[in-house]
């Protein structure tokens, strides 16, 4: 069976899904914020080889691991409402891409996965 990451399309699909995921967070008053001091470009980048991983891709992401990743976000008031909003966006954009229900799901599923590393809570593999 194909693995999520050809299912999706592949790299296109995961740079075009990137690309309009992004734009949605820097519009979204609940969590826009959190990037204002970010290179948007860099950040794009990584996001890019973080899915295209998680995804079944090429592994090519050597990004912090979730928790040293945002840690700095948790001390600015990071928490589920924020995570909820990431996730949101998320299927909203693969849904514009066409992507099936299913594979929206396993995505949401995969991203709820890392929720108590980015949220620095509960016990971790990579402490």
């Amino acid at each position: 069976m194909p693995s999520l990451y050809e299912r999706l399309g592949g790299a296109p699909a995961v740079d075009a899904a990137v690309d309009i995921f992004y734009r949605k967070v820097l519009q979204d008053e609940r969590i826009s914020r959190f990037f204002d001091d970010v290179d948007m470009e860099r950040q794009a980048a990584k996001q890019k080889a973080f899915l295209t991983m998680v995804f079944g891709g090429p592994a090519n992401y050597s990004g912090l691991d979730m928790r040293k990743g945002h840690a700095h976000l948790v001390s600015r008031g990071l928490d589920d409402s924020h995570v909820d909003a990431v996730v949101e966006l998320l299927g909203q954009t693969l849904q514009e891409l066409g992507v099936p229900q299913a594979d929206i799901e396993e995505v949401a599923k995969l991203a709820n996965s890392v929720r108590d590393d980015v949220l620095s809570r509960g016990s971790s593999a990579h402490a």
